[in-house]
């Protein structure tokens, strides 16, 4: 082929690219949520997408599509046509999975590309009120005195409430039985209902569960303090010294989506994310704003992979 060829062809495609993002979007833009409702994945995509749909002029729709550690809602999202429509929501999960499931059903680093990180979720360690534990370190002589008698819940195998609790678990030297659900939403529905004595619940989901006495909080995962709750002691202040967990969510296309279209979609993100009133909301719910650049979030991902690859191995952590 012709340097002139290929030299017309390149500009036909770039000429292509830029086309299709002056008119994205053209339809309903799906945002598939890998987990069942009232998670804090999908709190924080169902605060953001209103305004994204403003933003966008085409609405954004939250789809739930739960189960297979997240991997069955995102390998919908990486099968979609890469046009942009249709974006997956990844969390701390997805940083992990390619070191805990052998058959992946879509590789992590080349078939979804990052559009930005969304928020920061701290996670609480949370137990039903018939726990007799008022602090982490009652909690953890209880379970030393009871070795596996206790369970602990999670939003499914693999997510950020297992990966928490089993580093928390490695750290202190207990047992627990872990019971997987489809989700923190259930997974907090399983908590209020005694069917489980802990959960390491995500901030937005457990939050107004707290000042009602349905549920008792014991320590936070964060280093410092949440803002969301000032008056619950860090898990690491207060009994297990360097103990960090958070969740993290944000958003991914199909690789091969125009560059264009990415920057489209990050900045409708950015843009919903610095509106005071959404803004406020998601830091009152126990998340913190971020929406970084596709670059950053794409190093944030790296950097979780190798993270969670070196715990996992240190730990144990094996899917059931």
């Amino acid at each position: 082929m012709k340097l002139k060829q290929i030299l017309t062809i390149s500009l036909g495609v770039a000429a292509c690219a830029a086309a299709s993002a002056q008119t994205f979007p053209t339809r309903t833009v799906r945002a598939i949520v890998p987990y069942a409702p009232g998670g804090s994945t999908d709190v924080v995509m169902r605060i953001l997408a209103p305004r994204m749909s403003e933003l966008l002029g085409q609405q954004v729709v939250v789809e739930n599509r739960p189960g297979g550690s997240s991997t069955i809602g995102l390998d919908i999202a990486a099968k979609a046509p890469p046009d942009g429509h249709t974006i997956g929501i990844a969390n701390l999960t997805f940083g992990a999975n390619p070191s805990l499931i052998k058959k992946m059903p879509f590789d992590s680093e080349k078939d979804l590309l990052p559009v930005s990180l969304m928020s920061i979720v701290t996670l609480v360690l949370s137990v039903h009120p018939s726990v007799p534990a008022k602090s982490v370190k009652e909690f953890i002589a209880l379970a030393k005195s009871q070795p596996g008698a206790l369970n602990y819940a999670s939003a499914g195998n693999v997510s950020a409430n297992h990966l928490a609790t089993e580093r928390f678990s490695s750290m202190t030297g207990i047992k627990m039985t872990h019971v997987p659900y489809k989700g923190g939403g259930p997974a907090v529905i399983a908590l209020l209902s005694g069917e489980t004595a802990l959960l390491f619940a995500t901030i937005p989901s457990s939050i107004q569960h707290f000042s009602t006495g349905k549920l008792r909080a014991l320590g936070v995962t964060s280093l410092k303090r949440s803002v969301a709750l000032p008056d619950i002691p860090s898990i690491a202040e207060s009994a297990v010294p360097g103990f960090e967990a958070n969740e993290w969510n944000g958003a991914l296309v199909p690789a091969g989506t125009p560059r264009a279209v990415i920057d489209r979609l990050y900045q409708s993100i950015a843009k919903s994310a610095a509106i005071p009133e959404v803004r406020d909301r998601i830091i009152q719910l126990g998340a913190e704003p971020v929406a970084n650049t596709p670059d950053e979030f794409g190093a944030f991902i790296k950097r979780e992979m190798g993270v969670w690859a070196k715990i996992i191995r240190e730990v144990g952590i094996k899917v059931e």
